[in-house]
This record gives C-alpha cells, sequence and structure tokens, in this order.
C-alpha cells in the first residue's frame, strides 16, 4: 500500500450514506417493497401446469402457415 494513499468514495457511495443517515427507514421500506412483489412461496403445482400447456412457438413467428400445412 503507498505511503500517501487515501480511501476513496465515490460520488454514488457518498450519496447513498447520505441518503441512509438523512432517512434511517429506507432500507426497511426496501424490504417491505421487495417482499411484496418477490419474496413469495411458488406454487410447484401451477408452475408445472404452465410449463405442460405451453404451446411452442414457431421459428419465425411473423411467417404464416400454408394452405396445406
Amino acid at each position: 500500500m503507498p505511503l500517501f494513499w487515501k480511501p476513496y468514495k465515490s460520488d454514488v457511495t457518498n450519496f447513498i450514506e447520505e441518503l441512509k443517515a438523512r432517512k434511517p427507514s429506507l432500507e426497511d421500506e426496501q424490504r417491505r417493497g421487495r417482499a411484496l412483489l418477490w419474496d413469495r412461496d411458488i406454487d410447484r403445482q401451477a408452475q408445472s401446469d404452465y410449463q405442460k400447456a405451453r404451446v411452442p412457438q414457431q421459428p419465425y413467428v411473423y411467417q404464416t402457415k400454408g394452405l396445406g400445412e
């Protein structure tokens, strides 16, 4: 480590630290928001049913099928 080394903090890091200092409840609010949308139990049976019901897509989606097919 150089003799005159000082720890560097980016502008973004400084901004986030100031934001958290001004609003201490921010992290709790973020966790509650995440729990609303992402932290949920998965219904494995429904997921399996969705995968079985899936219709394969044709290679070129805008190509119409011919009359004989």
